[in-house]
């Protein structure tokens, strides 16, 4: 049973702390190593840690899902586990809080289906989401998202082109959810690092607060020719994934970044608040500016306090083996984030304490604020010239957009080369059939026909594959880059004329 509800299951903690989880739990089946001990561990350390909302991705097997429903069902008595692509999206949501609706909204990219040892495409990554009714928030959408890996931020255009892709239809699925007046939580396994586009897209545009430069006074990268240990990595920089501690990945090859890591932070949990609409201006719920320079003649304060949402803390779970095991919980290490709610009226008093704004080693236009998004609106970076930004419209500079803009346009022409490739090797089979066929009835031995029949087939079989690639997929992505290029070309007319 794929939705599980028990509304018997009661607790008796506090609903102005939501505890939250995001773990990839490496579940491949026949693939994945000690993959069932494994699944049975994490669900017992779920069960001791009493979070309120824990989002799994890898979860391939029904039965893995079922054994951790049947251990979280008195302390998360809500699930649902998510059906994407030929082999499932692998994606499940456990709640403390009962589930109104449910959506799955499957990636236009996830890779090519040439690319079988990858697998991404045939099991269709997606962002599915939750929307549960909580006693203070009211309606709050939890995502949860697993987006496509290969290539990482430094392999070719292509492959970064599909997350950047995967990245902008998040982000307007998080705008929409705001847009209804709806809290919005977001966690994953986004497998790329903070300085990237896509979770530069994810982050600025989607007005989306990363709860671990909310609690940690880190930078982007570490400072030059720093000495960083592993513990350090996870401690300070968040690293979830490629860390030399996890039994999994100690000895996997990895690239330059990696090793200066020591690991690489893939996994995150974002969040912020609704969008509320009072005259002709939109404003987040919780956005104090206008309390502090004023506000204009038709936008009318409501006298409601609306709770908002603040980080206190986060860190790096199940860095530890499994018990009585010489092997970790999963080639990825589980981030966890407390969320406070608070009220937000207009004086100051109860604002947090927050870190200083961390020094940035990394690319300019993909820092991160320093202030959660219900203090102010992360202003643009520094060094990038000033321009205009609301929330409405969210914050990504110029800068960034015309980099994303490069990435995808340079993506879109490599995809019609590879496209032309591939319908041309078509050509090439359609043309060598032709050449065994007629061959085949002047040769005089017949001892060459079963080779002639054994390539005859294999040709077949190239020739139909190319033909998919090249056309049906060859299009699909082509579409799907000019779809997201002529989107984002729309955004940034209305950036400069703003």
């Amino acid at each position: 049973m794929e939705l599980s509800t028990t509304p018997g299951a009661s607790s008796a903690k506090s609903d102005e702390t939501i505890k939250v989880l995001s773990l990839n739990c490496w579940g491949l089946k026949y693939i994945s190593q000690d993959r069932t001990h494994r699944l049975q561990a994490i669900a017992e350390e779920l069960y001791k840690s009493h979070y309120d909302l824990v989002a799994l991705q890898e979860v391939w097997v029904t039965s893995d899902y079922q054994t951790i429903r049947v251990i979280l069902s008195t302390i998360l008595p809500f699930a649902k586990f998510f059906y994407t692509g030929a082999l499932g999206s692998g994606l499940a949501i456990f709640s403390r809080y009962p589930i109104l609706e449910t959506h799955t909204h499957p990636y236009a990219l996830n890779g090519a289906p040439i690319d079988v040892a990858a697998g991404d495409w045939f099991v269709g990554k997606a962002a599915v989401s939750i929307v549960i009714s909580h006693p203070m928030l009211n309606q709050v959408e939890v995502f949860n998202t697993h987006m496509y890996a290969k290539g990482g931020d430094e392999g070719s255009e292509i492959h970064r082109a599909h997350r950047i892709v995967g990245a902008w239809e998040l982000t307007k699925w998080v705008r929409l959810s705001a847009a209804l007046g709806r809290h919005v939580i977001v966690v994953g396994d986004f497998n790329d690092v903070p300085a990237s586009l896509a979770i530069t897209l994810i982050r600025d545009h989607a007005c989306l607060t990363d709860a671990w430069t909310a609690t940690h006074s880190c930078g982007l990268s570490p400072p030059a020719g720093s000495a960083l240990s592993a513990e350090h990595a996870i401690q300070e920089f968040g690293v979830t994934a490629d860390s030399p501690l996890n039994t999994y990945t100690a000895n996997k090859t990895l690239d330059p970044s990696a090793k200066r890591w020591q690991g690489k932070r893939l996994d995150y949990v974002f969040y912020r608040g609704p969008l509320r609409t009072t005259g002709n201006t939109s404003i987040l719920v919780n956005d104090r500016i206008r309390f502090i320079n004023g506000h204009s003649d038709d936008d009318q304060i409501s006298p409601h306090i609306d709770p908002v949402l603040h980080c206190v803390a986060s860190r790096v779970v199940l860095t530890s083996q499994v018990p009585g095991h010489r092997f970790s919980f999963s080639d990825h290490f589980g981030v966890e984030a407390i969320l406070k709610v608070r009220s937000s009226p207009a004086a100051s008093s109860f604002i947090p304490h927050l870190p200083a704004a961390p020094p940035v080693w990394g690319p300019k236009s993909a820092a991160p604020s320093s202030q959660p998004y219900h203090d102010v609106l992360p202003a643009p970076i520094a060094a990038d010239p000033p321009e205009p930004s609301s929330p409405e419209g969210g914050h990504m500079s110029q800068h960034t957009l015309n980099r994303i803009l490069q990435n995808l346009t340079a993506a879109y022409r490599l995809s019609q080369l590879n496209s032309k490739r591939h319908l041309g090797v078509f050509v090439l089979c359609v043309v060598g059939e032709i050449v065994l066929i007629v061959g085949s009835a002047w040769q005089p031995l017949n001892a060459v026909n079963p080779l002639i029949v054994l390539t005859g087939c294999i040709l077949a079989w190239l020739g139909t594959t190319m033909l998919y690639c090249g056309f049906i997929f060859g299009k699909w992505e082509i579409n799907a880059l000019m779809t997201v290029i002529e989107e984002l070309e729309l955004f940034k007319g209305r950036l400069e004329n703003e």
